[in-house]
């Protein structure tokens, strides 16, 4: 409220958290940007930009929103932190996106782009905590060549039926620790994408939404790589996918090195997936070429599908997925409607303990 901040729902409070972020910024005493609770905060699109004199932090306790109203028709965030290190956001407060207005201009085919909520770019040794993200038009956190992240204690919350709004995106960034977290949106809980290492999710909840995805990889004939993803002691309802690697027909590249552990499923409709022929619009020719995946490894994995196909492990003939291994898989159908089954397709791997429903890998 020192750079004269309205917080009154309705006046555009961007240009005083511009000046409030430049006077952080520029102070050598590692400071404070104190957005008060109490209070709702009108903010247009802005970018704060390092580096910064000191380690900061950003204070959100008040209610952020967007405007309702269609703001943009250029790919755009409402809230960026650019290349700021040592950047803490912490605070009992939310951003919140009036993104209702954009699902049904998305959905009548009027906006071709929509804005996301709150993205980071370069940002090195950053912690996101205990905030709250509301109803973003687009995917509600983007992390973006970031490193050394720790995300702790966020929720994400909008309709199941939301488009695209996935809660915590990742390409091209390394070490990222996700903790705690309640994610319930209309696409990915998680998603990770190309250029990614080192991440590690854990002690969430996913639904509803569509699960916690590696991918989509190699679209547009691109090369992935993604490398040591650890999902563990998460629980996902009534998601369209427990756990997911997704790749293009045509791609190249390699994704390896995933550890799913101790993941509680309730009627999810496919718990276990992988699928070296995403293509959601299913006109896709067949490429020969494909992301290799491989070292997989998923274990005690308990829970229901609301589907027969609880596990789906769909590799190429050509670039075949390597070094699946399933052990302690408990995976039945919600209500005892069916008996759950396996599809496996192209894959080498080895089974560990009991898994349920049957699987038979190529080599077996």
């Amino acid at each position: 409220m020192d750079f004269h901040a309205a917080g009154d729902g309705s006046t555009d409070d961007a240009k005083a958290f511009a000046a409030t972020w430049n006077a952080t910024c520029g102070d050598s005493s590692g400071p404070s940007m104190v957005i008060p609770g109490g209070r709702t905060f009108l903010l247009s699109q802005i970018r704060l930009d390092g580096p910064c004199k000191s380690p900061i932090t950003v204070q959100l306790d008040g209610n952020t929103v967007a405007p309702n109203a269609i703001w943009t028709t250029a790919a755009a965030n409402l809230l960026t932190f650019y290349s700021v290190k040592n950047l803490t956001v912490d605070g009992s407060g939310q951003l919140d996106g009036n993104g209702a207005i954009w699902w049904t201009c998305f959905n009548q085919k009027k906006c071709r782009v929509r804005p996301i909520l709150l993205a980071f770019g370069s940002c090195n040794n950053l912690w996101v905590k205990s905030i709250h993200l509301k109803d973003s038009p687009d995917k509600h956190m983007t992390l973006y060549r970031c490193s050394q992240v720790r995300v702790n204690n966020v929720s994400v919350t909008a309709p199941g039926d939301s488009p695209n709004t996935d809660g915590i995106n990742m390409a091209f960034s390394d070490h990222v620790y996700i903790s705690n977290c309640s994610i319930q949106t209309g696409d990915d809980c998680v998603s990770i994408l190309s250029g990614t290492s080192d991440v590690n999710i854990t002690n969430s909840t996913c639904g509803p939404g569509h699960g916690i995805s590696v991918g989509s990889l190699g679209g547009d004939s691109s090369t992935a790589l993604v490398e040591r993803i650890t999902v563990s002691n998460c629980s996902f309802s009534k998601t369209l996918t427990g756990v997911r690697i997704k790749s293009w027909q045509g791609g190249s590249g390699k994704a390896n090195g995933f550890l799913f552990e101790n993941l509680n499923m309730t009627d999810v409709q496919f718990p276990i997936d992988i699928d070296q022929f995403y293509c959601p619009l299913g006109n896709c020719p067949p490429k020969d070429s494909a992301v290799a995946i491989s070292d997989a490894r998923f274990i005690n994995i308990q829970g229901t599908s609301s589907n027969p196909d609880a596990i789906q492990i769909l590799c190429s003939e050509s670039v075949q997925c390597r070094g699946i291994y399933l052990d302690n898989i408990n995976l039945s159908c919600s209500g005892h409607t069916a008996q759950t089954r396996a599809t496996i397709l192209n894959a080498y791997g080895t089974i560990g303990g009991t898994v349920k429903p049957h699987v038979r890998f190529l080599g077996s």
